[in-house]
C-alpha cells in the first residue's frame, strides 16, 4: 500500500500528502513533497546538486499546459548541476487546478467569473513553497528566480504583475501564448482591467525584472495549444509576434507613465515551441554573463 501511495504522489494527487517525503535534502539529491494550502495540493519536485551551499541560487520552473512537472525536472537537472542551483518544479494538477483559469490565470476567478479566496490563488503558493524548499535544503537565499514556458510563461508574466513584492530576483517568460498587457483597457487575463490593481499596479509590474524570451521559430498560427480568442489574436497571429507586441506595449506604457522599465527581451534563434530547446537560452537569461 505504501508503495502504491508513493507512486501516485508523483502524479500530483493532493490527497496523498502523507506519502510525501518529509526529510530535507541536506547533502544533495532529488526529492518531493505535497504542499497544501486552503485544501489544495501541489506536488513539488526539487533537486539540490551535490556541492550546493546555503546561499546557492533557487530557480523555480513552471510547467506548461500538459502539467508534466517530471519532464521539466528532468530537462533542467543537468543545468542545475552545471550552475549549482536548487531546482524547484511545482506541479499544478489538472484535477485540482482545471483549465487556464485555475493555473496560469492564477485561480483568482472561477470560469464563471466568481472571485476565489486569495489563499487559493496559484500565484500565492509560490512564496510559501520557496520557504519550504529552503527549509528542506538548508538554503538561506533571500530570493529566487522563476521561469515558465508556454502556459507556464503566462503564469510567470501574470504572477509578477499580481505579486509586486514577491522575492523574485529575475523572471523569464518563454513563448507565452498570450500576455497580461500593462493596460487597463484590456480586461484580465489580457490586461489590468477588472483586477483592481490600478495605475500603481501597472507601474510596479513594469519595474519588475522580467525577460520576455522568444523562440524565433515559434511562428505557427495554427499550433494546437495556441489561444485563438479575439483578445489573444489582437496581440498577434503567433507567439513570437505576441511576445514582441507585449514588450512594445510595456515600453510604451513605461514612457507614458514616466516610470522605470525593468523588462528586457531575448531570443532563441531557430527554436520553436519547445521547452527543452529553450532551456539553454533561459539559463543565459537567468545567469547573465556579467554575473559570472
Amino acid at each position: 500500500m505504501k508503495a502504491f501511495l508513493h507512486s501516485l504522489a508523483w502524479l500530483g494527487i493532493g490527497v496523498l500528502a502523507q506519502a510525501a517525503d518529509p526529510s530535507p535534502v541536506q547533502q544533495g539529491g532529488a526529492a518531493k513533497f505535497v504542499f497544501t494550502q486552503a485544501e489544495l495540493h501541489v506536488l513539488v519536485r526539487y533537486y539540490k546538486p551535490v556541492g550546493a551551499g546555503t546561499n546557492s541560487p533557487v530557480v523555480f520552473v513552471m510547467h506548461g499546459i500538459n502539467r508534466n512537472g517530471r519532464t521539466y525536472l528532468r530537462d533542467w537537472m543537468p543545468y542545475a548541476r552545471e550552475r549549482c542551483f536548487v531546482l524547484v518544479v511545482p506541479e499544478f494538477s489538472d484535477a485540482e487546478f482545471p483549465g487556464a483559469e485555475a493555473y496560469q490565470d492564477g485561480n483568482i476567478r472561477t470560469w464563471l467569473g466568481s472571485p476565489v479566496p486569495r489563499d487559493r490563488w496559484t500565484y500565492n503558493m509560490i512564496e510559501p513553497i520557496f520557504d519550504e524548499v529552503c527549509r528542506r535544503t538548508n538554503n538561506h537565499s533571500v530570493g529566487y528566480m522563476i521561469y515558465g514556458h508556454s502556459a507556464g510563461a503566462q503564469f510567470v508574466q501574470r504572477f509578477v504583475c499580481f505579486l509586486p513584492h514577491a522575492r523574485v530576483l529575475r523572471a523569464v517568460s518563454a513563448n507565452a501564448g498570450s500576455y497580461m498587457l500593462p493596460d487597463a483597457g484590456w480586461d484580465f487575463p489580457y490586461g489590468f482591467g477588472r483586477t483592481g490593481l490600478g495605475e500603481g499596479g501597472i507601474r510596479a509590474a513594469l519595474a519588475r525584472p522580467l525577460v520576455v524570451l522568444l523562440g524565433t521559430a515559434d511562428t505557427d498560427p495554427h499550433h494546437e495549444f495556441l489561444q485563438h480568442s479575439p483578445e489573444a489574436g489582437a496581440q498577434g497571429p503567433y507567439r513570437l509576434a505576441r511576445g514582441r507586441y507585449c514588450f512594445a506595449c510595456g515600453e510604451k506604457a513605461a514612457a507614458a507613465l514616466k516610470t522605470p522599465f525593468g523588462w528586457t527581451t531575448s531570443y532563441a534563434p531557430g527554436i520553436g515551441h519547445s521547452d527543452k530547446g529553450m532551456v539553454p537560452f533561459a539559463i543565459q537569461c537567468l545567469f547573465p554573463k556579467e554575473q559570472e
